[in-house]
C-alpha cells in the first residue's frame, strides 16, 4: 500500500467526526436514552410495508427512469397543486432523489462554482457547509440567535454581492424548531428580485407544523417559486428515515441544471419505492395528519419536563425541542451534553454545533419522535437534574 506522507488534500480539512456521530456513539456506549439523532424509535404504517413488498414481487426491481417515477411524479405534482396552489410539471420540474441530503448536494453542485458565494442562516442543518466547500464556494454565514432564532434581513441584504450565487432557506428549521413567515418569504423575494441569485429552500419538515400554524412554503411566492429550488423528504413524512427517499421541485431551466448532475452522481433511485410511496399518496390523511401527530408528542414531552429547571423555548415545527439550561450551570454546551450521558443517562445534541463559529447559549436539542414511554422516560431524568 503507498505511503502518501503529506502529499493527500482534503477538501474538507477541517470536517472530522460530527457532534451527531458522537453523541450516538456515546448514547450507545453509556447504554443512554438516545433523543440526540433525528430518527423515530416507532414502526412505520405496515401498509407501506405491504406495498414495498407488492411492488418487489411485481418486478419492479431495475433501475427506474432518470428522474423518477412518472406516476410518483405526478402524484407529487398533484400533491403541491391541492396544498400551494402552484402548478409544476411533473415531466420537467419534479425529480425523485435519494434523499433530501442527496437532492441539496445535487443543486449547490448544479449551480456553485469557485468562489461564489451561498448565504447560510445558522444554526444550520450540517451539510450545506461541506456541499458549497466541495464544490469550491465560499459560505457566508447569517447567525440566527436565542430565543428567537429569526432572520435579519438587512443584515441578507448588506451581505449580498455581485459574488452571491445562492440563499438557503430551512423552514420549519432544523435544528431551532422555528419557521419562517409569508413576510419573510417576501423579504427574501424583495432582496433578491433583480437578481439572478438562485434559492434553495430545504422544506423536509413541510408537514410538521403546530399549533395551527401553517407552513409558508416557498411555493406560496409564485415570483419567488420561479428562482427556487425546493426540497423535500418522504423519510421525515412517512418515519422511514432509513429509506433515504425525497425530491426535488423546481422551474424547468433549474431542473435541466439540476438533473445533469443527478445523472451522475445516483443516476436514479429506489424503484419498488417510488412504486410504492406512489400508491401510499393517493391519501392525503397519510401526510396531512402529521401536524398533529408529531404536536401530540411535543406536549407529552413538554409536559414530561415541566417541573425541571430547563426552560423550553417554543417549538412550532420539526420535530425537535430545544431546551436551555441556563439556570442549571453554566458550563458550555458540549460539555454539559457529555455529562448529561455520562451521569444522568440522556442524548442530547448541543446547538452550538449548528454553527460555523461555535455560540454557545446553553441550548440543547433533543428529538421527540419518540414513543410515549420513552418521551415520560426522558422527562423523568431532566426532572431530577
Amino acid at each position: 500500500m503507498p505511503k502518501y506522507k503529506n502529499s493527500i488534500f482534503s477538501k474538507l480539512p477541517k470536517v472530522g467526526t460530527t457532534i451527531f456521530t458522537k453523541m450516538s456513539a456515546m448514547a450507545t456506549e453509556y447504554k443512554a436514552l438516545n433523543l440526540s439523532q433525528g430518527f423515530p424509535d416507532f414502526q412505520i404504517d405496515n401498509q407501506l410495508i405491504q406495498l414495498v413488498e407488492k411492488s418487489m414481487k411485481s418486478g419492479f426491481n431495475q433501475y427506474a427512469p432518470m428522474p423518477g417515477l412518472m406516476r410518483l411524479r405526478e402524484r407529487i405534482a398533484d400533491k403541491i397543486s391541492n396544498q400551494y396552489q402552484i402548478e409544476y410539471d411533473p415531466e420537467s420540474e419534479i425529480t425523485i432523489t435519494s434523499g433530501a441530503t442527496q437532492a441539496i448536494f445535487t443543486a449547490i453542485a448544479a449551480f456553485v462554482k469557485e468562489e461564489d458565494e451561498v448565504i447560510i442562516f445558522t444554526p444550520a442543518y450540517d451539510c450545506y457547509q461541506p456541499a458549497i466547500e466541495l464544490v469550491g464556494g465560499k459560505p457566508v454565514f447569517v447567525q440566527m440567535k436565542s430565543p428567537e432564532y429569526k432572520v435579519n434581513w438587512e443584515e441578507v441584504k448588506k451581505l449580498i454581492s455581485q459574488r452571491t450565487r445562492m440563499i438557503i432557506i430551512n423552514t420549519p428549521h432544523n435544528p431551532t424548531g422555528t419557521l419562517l413567515s409569508i413576510e419573510d418569504l417576501k423579504e427574501l423575494d424583495k432582496i433578491t428580485a433583480d437578481s439572478e441569485i438562485i434559492i434553495l429552500s430545504d422544506e423536509v419538515y413541510e408537514h410538521i407544523v403546530f399549533d395551527e400554524i401553517e407552513h409558508a412554503s416557498i411555493c406560496n411566492n409564485k415570483r419567488l417559486a420561479d428562482r427556487t429550488l425546493a426540497v423535500y423528504s418522504f423519510g421525515k413524512t412517512f418515519h422511514i428515515t432509513g429509506w433515504k427517499m425525497g425530491y426535488c421541485i423546481g422551474p424547468k431551466e433549474l431542473m435541466v441544471e439540476f438533473r445533469k448532475v443527478h445523472q451522475f452522481n445516483v443516476f436514479s433511485t429506489n424503484h419498488p419505492l417510488q412504486h410504492a410511496l406512489a400508491e401510499y399518496l393517493k391519501e392525503p390523511d397519510n401526510y396531512l395528519s402529521l401536524g398533529s401527530f408529531y404536536q401530540q408528542k411535543r406536549d407529552v414531552f413538554i409536559d414530561a419536563i415541566s417541573n425541571s429547571r430547563f426552560k423550553i423555548i417554543p417549538s412550532h415545527g420539526t420535530y425537535f425541542q430545544l431546551l436551555d439550561y441556563s439556570e442549571i450551570t453554566d458550563e458550555i454546551d458540549t460539555d454539559f451534553a457529555v455529562k448529561l450521558v455520562q451521569n444522568h443517562g440522556i442524548a442530547a445534541i448541543p446547538v452550538s454545533g449548528f454553527y460555523n463559529s461555535p455560540l454557545d447559549e446553553k441550548v440543547l436539542r433533543f428529538c421527540f419522535a419518540k414513543k410515549e414511554k420513552t418521551l415520560r422516560l426522558a422527562g423523568e431524568i431532566l426532572t431530577k437534574i
